[in-house]
């Protein structure tokens, strides 16, 4: 079973998978971000499992360790980390957010 949240990178600059991206998963807790969980991309760029397949309504961050992954490949990039934050609400629905990663741009979208 899949987590609630999941992601996929796809490294821009090859048309590959980004695998062994260190992702974590924060909630905002009053005026502060607390870590639920942490994961790192799979062979295919994927993370399944991040957290728990049920979450509350709320803020979350997907913190991706974007300056480690380049610099373990000798490649200089803008973006030392990348952070998406989404509002996830209580209607069960699955929440897919996909990066698409080059080391001097990256984009995303709420994916299925």
């Amino acid at each position: 079973m899949n987590s609630r949240i999941t992601t996929h990178v796809l490294d821009a600059t090859n048309g590959r998978p980004a695998a062994g991206i260190a992702v974590e998963l924060q909630t905002r807790q009053g005026g502060s971000w607390h870590r639920v969980a942490t994961s790192v991309t799979d062979d295919d760029g994927r993370v399944s499992q991040l957290g728990p397949d049920e979450l509350a309504s709320g803020e979350y961050r997907l913190r991706f360790d974007t300056g480690a992954w380049f610099g373990g490949r000798g490649v200089d990039t803008f973006y030392p980390e990348v952070v998406l934050t989404v509002r996830i609400v209580d209607d069960g629905r699955h929440v897919h957010a996909p990066l698409l990663l080059s080391p001097f741009a990256y984009s995303t979208y709420r994916g299925s």
